[in-house]
């Protein structure tokens, strides 16, 4: 099941969204070109679990900097495109509900607090995290408060062959966040929470999304 767009029109044009996605696009291209450094360039501007909690700073990185940094660092083409692609099917709604300044604060916000859902999960790893899954499963859980009816054109693999189909928001969301549950336990218990893909943070960005939503449009009409 892969979505690819929705039928949620936006009266003010999503700037911040595609902004977000232009961003995270030159950074790839920044660490694709690095060569040999990028894995030094993850390193330095990615976030260590450990470090974070424990408020060691990274080769003179300040954690702040370092929890904004790893938002914009992708670990591969796939993983890039895969987030851009949540990022413009949920994004620009969002941002059309709070407006460009809320939207920013609610993306980073989320953000970290993926980051940290992550590093609890895991407070011992010293493996990088990078990514804007966190923040984007946070437009993700908002999406689903604000909008779980509306429908999404998904794209339904039966072997060979490909069906498009209009699904509620609420379902394709619903099986995403069943998928990152199931997968973050079973990433416990098979691999000891080591390495991989980070599916607490996408649980904890989710989260933060769901709860903080409300929050933000009742101060919206303040």
């Amino acid at each position: 099941m892969i979505p690819y767009k929705d039928d949620n029109p936006t009266i003010r044009f999503p700037i911040i969204t595609i902004i977000l996605i232009v961003i995270n696009t030159i950074v790839f291209l920044f660490q694709i070109s690095s060569g040999d450094d990028s894995n030094a360039v993850v390193y330095t501007y990615g976030v260590i679990p450990y470090r974070l909690l424990h408020g060691n700073e990274v080769m003179g990185t300040p954690i702040a900097v370092n929890l904004l940094t790893a938002m914009f660092l992708h670990g591969g083409f796939l993983h890039l495109a895969g987030n851009m692609l949540y990022l413009w099917i949920f994004g620009n709604n969002i941002e059309d509900r709070l407006g460009i300044l809320r939207f920013i604060i609610f993306y980073l916000l989320c953000g970290v607090i993926a980051t940290y859902a992550h590093a609890l999960s895991d407070p011992s790893s010293m493996l990088p995290m990078i990514g804007a899954s966190g923040a984007i499963s946070g437009i993700i859980g908002a999406y689903l408060v604000l909008f779980p009816r509306a429908k999404i054109h998904t794209l339904i693999f039966f072997g060979f062959f490909i069906q498009v189909i209009k699904v509620p928001a609420v379902i394709v969301i619903g099986f995403w966040i069943v998928l990152q549950f199931i997968s973050g336990l079973l990433s416990k218990g098979l691999y000891g929470g080591g390495g991989g893909v980070a599916w607490f943070a996408h649980i904890g960005g989710f989260l933060a999304g769901v709860i903080l939503i409300k929050l933000f449009l009742i101060t919206k009409r303040l």
